[in-house]
């Protein structure tokens, strides 16, 4: 438990950080910035996910700056940092380096959780885009946000289970082979 704590908090908070330097005013690195913003990368990921959703769904759309989707003659969506699911990200990666297995299984694990989540944060700023669109109102009066946190968690956990059960069964398959 200690080592997921330390996982998550280095990584939540260190995301945090260059969020703070990459950012120009107050303590910016121009060098972090250019080189090493992947919450940039992430932002622009998402943009262009949702986008080729949307193209998909038959809404045509643009990204036009590095925060905005929007349906062309429609409304649009604000990609703001609380938006990019780096909190629920760091949770799961945290989960599976503090976790026992080898290197290729924690590799496999966490790249394909990261990939789920970010397919469900894709879905969700597609979805929101055709609900502002469409003028459609948030189930039960949840916002977009709190729903993409219970569908993440509830994948993740599902993940977790998954996770512990390949774990328990490679280990009783190596002692079955004593």
């Amino acid at each position: 438990m200690a080592k997921f704590i330390a996982i998550f908090c280095i990584l939540y908070y260190s995301t945090i950080g260059l969020i703070g330097v990459a950012a120009p005013g107050g303590y910016y690195v121009p060098f972090i910035n250019h080189y090493f913003n992947y919450v940039s990368w992430l932002r622009s990921s998402l943009l262009y996910g949702a986008r080729f959703v949307m193209l998909i769904a038959g809404f045509e759309t643009y990204v036009w700056d590095i925060y905005h989707l929007q349906v062309i003659n429609g409304r649009g969506v604000h990609i703001g940092f609380d938006c990019l699911g780096y909190g629920i990200m760091s949770f799961w990666a945290a989960f599976i380096l503090a976790n026992e297995g080898n290197f290729i299984k924690k590799i496999k694990w966490l790249l394909g959780g990261l990939l789920l989540i970010w397919l469900i944060n894709v879905l969700r700023i597609s979805l929101l885009l055709v609900a502002v669109n469409k003028q459609w109102p948030m189930p039960l009066g949840l916002d977009h946000h709190t729903w993409f946190t219970i569908v993440a968690y509830f994948c993740i956990f599902t993940m977790i289970y998954f996770f512990d059960r390949s774990h328990r069964q490679s280990s009783l398959e190596f002692f079955e082979h004593l």
